[in-house]
């Protein structure tokens, strides 16, 4: 019986993930940075269409407009406008939540740069066990609460 010969690799293992030079990384957060020019460019729509004036160019909600009825999302673009203009009152009185789902948004992002960056992922709220569940009661609660017609409640319709 043979003694079992040593293996020499003459080429590096391929990990799956690309080359670690300057080149590689920049080309690794290419759908990142697409992903943030599509966001700054509808950013600049709404800074431009200004929904806060009636009869603009952005059209109301169609939820709203055909049952009378406020979504959870009703008053997102008028939350991202007054947002942008740094009027942080303004934003929260139009729709609370859906500020709150733009910062955590905006972690998931930041969380999805980095991970293209170092070439392995890093978890965010994304990847929690009941991130699912609590999104739905908590819009869920929100088009409820919002809907109410009585004090307090009735300071959160937009």
């Amino acid at each position: 019986m043979e003694p079992a010969r040593p293996v020499t690799v003459t080429h590096p293992v391929y990990t799956g993930a690309p080359a670690a030079d300057w080149r590689g990384r920049l080309r690794r957060i290419g759908p990142v940075v697409a992903l943030a020019a599509g966001g700054a460019a509808c950013c600049g729509f709404v800074l431009w269409a200004d929904p806060t004036t009636p009869g603009g160019l952005l059209p109301p909600c169609p939820t709203k407009t055909l049952t009378g009825i406020i979504c959870p999302g009703c008053g997102g673009t008028r939350m991202m406008y007054s947002l942008l203009r740094g009027d942080l009152p303004a934003a929260l009185h139009y729709n609370a939540v859906s500020l709150v789902f733009v910062l955590l948004f905006c972690w998931s992002i930041a969380a999805w740069a980095v991970g293209r960056w170092r070439g392995r992922p890093v978890n965010s709220w994304l990847h929690w066990r009941w991130t699912p569940l609590i999104c739905a009661v908590v819009l869920g609660g929100w088009f409820i609460v919002r809907n109410l017609p009585f004090p307090p409640f009735d300071t959160l319709y937009v």
